[in-house]
């Protein structure tokens, strides 16, 4: 399948590229994992309750994942273009998701189903790597983010996210931002604010 410009077999070279070295043969089997899908903004690509059962990698597009508590949506993710997103804990557990996720733009992503990844990762090490190395990318980016809102400053946080990922920060909304930043709208455009006259001077 052709997708903006990219096959599936681009993206499974995109992902070996990131994450393993596959032979043709292996590139064959990865190509045959991939399933490709398309989502509207605002469409939701799991709703709270539903079981995760892939993981997702962003060809186009912007997704929002958060969770409701006192009645309140706090952003627990945001994942833009060539970054892979699920619900980790839903996906290893089989349980239906607290978590849901949406796309905050048209958006396509790639999925790879767990149950053929993990199948074909018993018969091939560089598929059992790239398996292995997004499961890693993904925790460490979630204990980045922990040891953020731990230990560092509104303004601290604010540069790190702009650093890591300044697409997101000039494409996603500000409540969002704000609320994966853990501070209010309020204290995030008084800390784009003083970033934006610290850049002036």
């Amino acid at each position: 399948m052709t997708t903006i410009g990219l096959t599936t077999r681009d993206v499974a070279r995109e992902l070996a590229r990131r994450y393993s070295t596959m032979t043709h043969d292996e590139l064959d089997v990865l190509e045959s994992i991939l399933v490709p899908m398309r989502f509207q903004k605002g469409e939701f690509i799991l709703k709270e309750g539903e079981v995760c059962t892939n993981i997702y990698y962003v060809v186009k597009g912007l997704v929002r994942q958060f969770y409701i508590k006192n009645d309140k949506e706090l952003t627990e993710y945001m994942a833009v273009e060539n970054t892979v997103f699920m619900s980790i804990e839903s996906l290893f557990k089989e349980r239906p998701s607290h978590q849901q996720i949406h796309a905050l733009e048209p958006t396509i992503v790639f999925a790879l189903p767990k149950a053929k990844l993990e199948r074909e990762a018993v018969r091939n090490v560089n598929i059992q790597m790239l398996y292995r190395k997004i499961l890693e990318e993904s925790l460490i980016i979630a204990q980045i983010r922990a040891d953020m809102l731990r230990f560092e400053s509104a303004p601290e946080r604010y540069a790190k996210l702009v650093k890591r990922s300044p697409q997101l920060v000039l494409r996603a909304p500000l409540v969002y931002i704000a609320s994966y930043l853990q501070m209010t709208p309020e204290t995030l455009s008084r800390v784009r604010t003083s970033a934006l006259l610290d850049d002036k001077d």
